[in-house]
């Protein structure tokens, strides 16, 4: 009996027992889950997804994962090649407008003078013309709050006066003559991003294109700038394409059309998930004949380089200047949800002889590649060509049969050292002081009223050739620290005094009278226009010579 009844109890406690034991491990198991949960994702799936969600239910503090990940995302990306990026939402809102044509904002060009902003121009038919902001005006106040002092940044200015179009914006302005704060708003909207700097004839029936870079807009720009330069008798055309870091590649391979025959090949690329992709021109070209001459340097790359290539590789025209950057990287930008966005690397571009044209890179060490146009300019490259250090033999050849060469950028048909008249340390000093832009606004600023009369720039330009601008950028260099050096300002005048009447007068006028005295006595430009006058820059004549590398 006494072992019947302790089984009996015993088969009634253990049902009690086991439950227990169930809940008791439910409670262990919760404890423990997350280890066993992400130890599993660890043993397959993604290791970065894995981390992430054992930092986000095991750390012993709260963490925003997403601020992680933005932190992280640009040091991940840097590990690829120098040209793949990653744009955060905030920086994507100045970075988009590169390539769009517009960007939405007020309409005005500015400086920080005495850490307030002074408008220097206005946007003609832009938001501000429309609200009464004129050249000159202090914005002190930005929807009511103080704007001046401390801490004002070009780009702290950009990110309050640009917004969503449509929106309005409240200044407070401090206008010369007026005792009171004005106070406008101002409507934002679309304000032009112009790719084309200047067309315009340096030499009778010569034509010359200053781009500075390829977007959205660029093709339309050109075609006109063109059609304008043909109606004004330009048989012949110079393309500068210096400083142009690129931008669109189908911007590129459109204004290329405009001079190669049907048929020719233009770029192809190529990358391990994108098969060979051939553009070509489809004979719509309005300038297939005419005489052509591309400026370039060592700031000319990407989609410059696309342009230069083709017209190098088809025999349709000179390349002349400096050896050009060498970025042969083809990126797409995927956009995501939060405005940020990734500029992929997916492809390589091949000008028509198949060369690639990018120089060597290592895998995360951009710094040694942003290094490459120092040491070109240490070993004195921009100076000789005998200082040009080839990495390749020249595989490859133009439909003429010239040898051209590979990686390491598009090497020019006739080279041309940088120009260092009056460039020296009193020259260099004030430039990079940024005295030579402020000395010529605030001539500007002292001078509005006399400086509205002329009509044209050429006027204006006549005009301040008798003004002691020069005198007055010594002066303002020697309050700000930098001594005046007699012989060096005399070695250093007639360039600085381009510079300066070259600043007025787009405070004035606009690019078209800057540029136009900046390249008077450029010595590429009028190498260009030597080799157009001489009949050198025809596609037949080009086939016919043999130039010097």
């Amino acid at each position: 009996m006494r072992s019947y009844s302790n089984k009996k109890r015993y088969f009634v406690w253990l049902p009690l027992w086991i439950a227990l034991g169930i809940v008791l491990g439910l409670f262990i198991g919760s404890k423990f889950s997350v280890f066993n949960s992400t130890r599993s994702l660890f043993r397959g799936g993604s290791k970065v997804d894995a981390v992430l969600q054992y930092i986000n239910e095991a750390y012993v503090d709260s963490v925003n994962t997403q601020e992680l990940i933005e932190k992280a995302l640009p040091g991940l990306i840097a590990e690829l090649d120098p040209h793949s990026v990653y744009f955060s939402a905030k920086d994507m809102e100045l970075v988009g407008d590169e390539l769009e044509g517009h960007f939405s904002g007020i309409g005005v060009q500015f400086v920080l003078r005495n850490d307030t902003i002074t408008v220097v121009n206005v946007v003609p038919g832009g938001p501000s013309q429309a609200a009464g902001i004129l050249p000159g005006d202090r914005i002190v106040y930005v929807n009511d709050s103080l704007f001046a002092g401390k801490g004002m940044t070009n780009d702290k200015v950009m990110r309050s006066l640009r917004g969503e179009k449509g929106s309005d914006v409240r200044l407070g302005i401090k206008r010369l003559g007026k005792a009171s704060t004005v106070n406008i708003i101002v409507t934002r909207g679309d304000i032009p991003v112009n790719t084309v700097d200047i067309a315009y004839q340096p030499a009778k029936n010569i034509g010359m294109i200053k781009v500075n870079k390829f977007g959205m807009t660029t093709v339309k720009e050109f075609i006109t700038a063109i059609s304008k330069l043909k109606k004004q008798g330009s048989t012949s055309f110079i393309i500068d394409l210096r400083q142009n870091t690129g931008g669109s590649l189908t911007a590129a391979i459109q204004m290329v059309n405009e001079f190669l025959a049907k048929g020719q090949l233009i770029v192809y690329t190529e990358g391990r998930a994108y098969p060979r992709e051939d553009a070509v021109a489809d004979g719509s070209g309005t300038t297939k004949a005419d005489q052509l001459v591309v400026l370039m340097d060592e700031g000319s790359a990407s989609a410059s380089e696309v342009f230069a290539g083709a017209i190098q590789d088809n025999d349709r025209g000179l390349i002349i200047g400096r050896r050009s950057f060498g970025k042969g990287l083809v990126q797409n930008q995927q956009v995501f949800k939060d405005g940020s966005a990734l500029r992929l690397t997916i492809a390589r571009y091949h000008t028509p002889s198949g060369r690639c044209v990018q120089k060597p890179y290592e895998l995360g060490k951009s710094s040694d590649y942003n290094q490459d146009l120092m040491n070109r300019y240490l070993r004195g490259e921009f100076d000789s060509q005998d200082s040009i250090k080839q990495t390749g033999e020249p595989l490859f050849h133009t439909v003429g049969g010239r040898p051209v060469y590979g990686n390491g950028g598009i090497m020019p048909d006739v080279f041309i050292p940088r120009d260092t008249i009056g460039i020296n340390s009193y020259y260099i000093n004030v430039m990079n002081n940024g005295l030579v832009y402020e000395s010529a606004f605030l001539y500007t600023d002292k001078n509005r009223q006399r400086l509205e009369s002329f009509k044209t720039w050429e006027e204006l330009d006549a005009y301040l050739s008798y003004q002691p601008l020069v005198q007055n950028l010594v002066s303002l260099a020697e309050n700000k620290g930098i001594r005046h050096r007699p012989y060096l300002v005399a070695e250093s005048r007639t360039l600085l005094m381009s510079q300066l009447k070259a600043n007025i007068v787009r405070n004035m006028f606009g690019d078209e009278g800057f540029f136009s005295i900046i390249l008077k006595d450029d010595i590429v430009l009028r190498r260009a226009i030597e080799l157009i006058e001489q009949g050198k820059a025809s596609p037949v004549s080009i086939r016919s010579q043999a130039y010097k590398k």
